[in-house]
């Protein structure tokens, strides 16, 4: 009867032992797929970003076809984020793309007409949604990537995510430079007020009638 107890206690510690490493293991697979689906958001929303560049460009071509390097600088920082394999070098890349799009803006302010084109502005409102989606994209991933590498860095669950592989996920960056979104003005230029035209000038004032001399002495 003794063996048999201690048979069912020792099976009983091993199969808790067992739901427990489960339960670890399962919570640190739920922490990742939870980061992954958060990294997913931003990378639909800089898919969307470097889709709406090539028309961008060539609308603003067709009023400032000169400004080539402009053009050169906004291309390579959407191939750079197209080709990003990482948090860090797709943060890198997006950094880079925001500084090309400010001076790409820059340069529209230049051109009133282009600054009125219809497709420009849709393409600007777009992008500056756009943006506004890739903040609270970042904020919703950086904690989960905070919360992740937290738990596998733990003790208990440091033991099974070194045992199972689980590697820690690289945060979402932006640069202070970087972090204002370029500005985007949709109201056309107003024309300025014609000058005034001078008065014209006041006629001088009369001189002065000289004093009269002063009276001779009385002869004595």
């Amino acid at each position: 009867m003794v063996a048999i107890i201690i048979v069912a206690v020792i099976v009983g510690i091993v199969v808790l032992a067992g739901l427990v490493l489960a339960g670890m293991y399962n919570g640190l697979v739920r922490a990742r797929v939870r980061t992954r689906e958060a990294w997913s958001s931003i990378d639909v929303q800089l898919k969307r970003r470097a889709n709406l560049i090539p028309n961008l460009v060539e609308t603003v071509k067709g009023y400032a076809g000169h400004e080539r390097e402009t053009f050169e600088n906004v291309t390579r920082a959407r191939a750079m984020l197209q080709q990003a394999g990482t948090a860090p070098d797709a943060a890198q890349a997006n950094n880079f793309l925001t500084q090309t799009l400010r001076s790409l803006f820059a340069v529209s302010e230049r051109y009133p007409d282009l600054k009125a084109n219809q497709n420009f502005i849709e393409l600007q409102r777009e992008l500056s949604d756009i943006e506004e989606k890739i903040a609270f994209a970042r904020q919703f991933y950086n904690r989960n990537v905070m919360s992740y590498n937290t738990r596998i860095q733990t003790f208990p669950n440091v033991v099974m995510a070194n045992m199972f592989g689980f590697e820690r996920f690289e945060f979402f960056e932006v640069e202070e430079e970087a972090r204002e979104v370029p500005e985007v003005s949709f109201s056309q230029p107003r024309a300025e007020p014609p000058a005034t035209p001078p008065s014209a000038p006041e006629p001088p004032a009369t001189p002065p009638s000289p004093s009269e001399p002063p009276a001779s002495p009385p002869e004595a």
